[in-house]
């Protein structure tokens, strides 16, 4: 389930990023949060799932509500269990943007998940 990030969550969100490789320093992590939490074209969801936060997915929105995603990133004993595919799953299917791409950083794993939700759809 897809939860929008509120100041209650900031530690686990850090947490969250903390498994993305540009975010291990503390200085680096708490800048990222802060502009989660300032910018009003930041956006930040949480992942839970059986009660806990497994994942993260983080965007910027620009004027023309076109979503970028920056950041990705599940804990790691959940991975390959398909939490980042349902994750940006949810976020394309919110309406809220004209449309969701993703940063030269992480464009080949976003792209990895989309092809996985376009293969599933292809098998029904």
């Amino acid at each position: 389930m897809l939860i929008r990030y509120k100041k209650a969550f900031e530690k686990i969100a850090m947490g969250l990023l903390s498994f993305m490789p540009n975010e291990k320093d503390i200085k680096k992590l708490t800048e990222t949060i802060h502009s989660y939490e300032n910018g009003g074209n930041w956006v930040l969801y949480l992942w839970k799932k059986n009660d806990e936060y497994v994942g993260i997915v983080g965007l910027v929105t620009d004027d023309q509500n076109i979503a970028t995603i920056q950041h990705v990133s599940v804990v790691p004993s959940y991975r390959g269990e398909g939490v980042a595919k349902e994750m940006l799953q949810e976020v394309a299917e919110l309406g809220q943007y004209r449309s969701v791409r993703a940063t030269d950083e992480i464009r080949k794993f976003v792209q990895k998940c989309i092809n996985c939700i376009d293969e599933e759809a292809d098998d029904h």
